[in-house]
């Protein structure tokens, strides 16, 4: 993880707050699917990480909105390993942005929805506003959460509100525990070299260009090529073997989120098919 930014030359200490079917006809198969296009729409600029204003598949334009980033972007501290958050109030801040990244306007959280390092690292706000309302002033969509799983090889952009920057490369692959100091993540994406991400772009999401969804949220990366110290995560795998890959940076998986959500976005951890971690 790069540490939450107090300012642009703080330290860093995490990622962030301071990372088919069946074969097609002869025809179609030349031809790769057109990638859409990604922009800053949608994303927003935190006081010291990056973030997104998130629908999932199900959600209607009049439930309140939801703002995605990690959870060590939490403005009350990073949870302790095993933590989990549920409906904490909040009154944070957001700068939405345009697609050009240009600040539009502020929006305000009423709570903490959901916040945890365990497993996942992710912190999700509700607003004070429905999509259709910041639709309306804005015109600013929320991006979608995908509900599958990524796929490895696939082109993504990380995209970061908080210094308006893209990078581009793809899923390398995938991490059956990454562990980083105290926590421990299941099944993190890990990038290819090109997405060289820096402090600040914690909690940015991670776009698949074939789809325009969220695939995950970008968390953290090895800075000094330590083992599975802070700002040095390192991979373990189903045998307990340990690799470090300095340089190399990691994003945790948000397909599972959709499932945790009742109508109305209303957080149901109860849910069939729900595996977040439960307080």
């Amino acid at each position: 993880m790069k540490k939450p930014l107090i300012g642009a030359s703080a330290a860093l200490l995490l990622a962030g707050a301071t990372a088919l079917t069946g074969a097609a006809p002869a025809a179609a198969a030349t031809r790769a699917p057109a990638a859409v296009t990604v922009s800053y729409a949608g994303t927003v600029a935190l006081s010291n990480c990056s973030g997104s204003v998130v629908r999932m598949p199900g959600s209607a334009t009049t439930d309140p909105a939801l703002v995605l980033t990690n959870g060590h972007c939490l403005e009350t501290g990073m949870p302790d390993p095993g933590r989990v958050i549920v409906n904490q109030s909040s009154s944070r801040s957001f700068t939405l942005l345009s697609s050009t990244g240009s600040g539009l306007g502020t929006l305000r959280a009423t709570k903490v929805v959901y916040s945890t390092m365990t497993d996942t690292d992710v912190t999700l706000y509700q607003l004070n506003t429905t999509y259709a309302s910041i639709k309306s002033r804005y015109g600013i969509s929320p991006l979608t959460i995908s509900a599958s799983h990524p796929t490895a090889g696939a082109s993504i952009k990380v995209v970061s509100g908080y210094w308006k920057r893209t990078y581009s490369c793809s899923v390398d692959g995938f991490v059956y525990r990454l562990k980083e100091g105290g926590w421990t993540w299941k099944d993190s994406v890990r990038y290819t070299s090109a997405c060289n991400t820096i402090g600040g772009t914690s909690g940015s999401p991670v776009i698949d260009t074939a789809t325009g969804l969220v695939a995950a949220v970008n968390n953290t990366g090895n800075e000094d090529g330590e083992t599975c110290t802070e700002n040095n995560p390192c991979e373990v795998d189903a045998n307990g073997a340990v690799t470090v890959r300095k340089g190399i940076n990691y994003a945790e998986e948000t397909y599972g989120i959709p499932a945790c959500f009742a109508a109305g976005n209303r957080l149901d951890l109860t849910l069939a098919g729900c595996t977040l971690p439960k307080p």
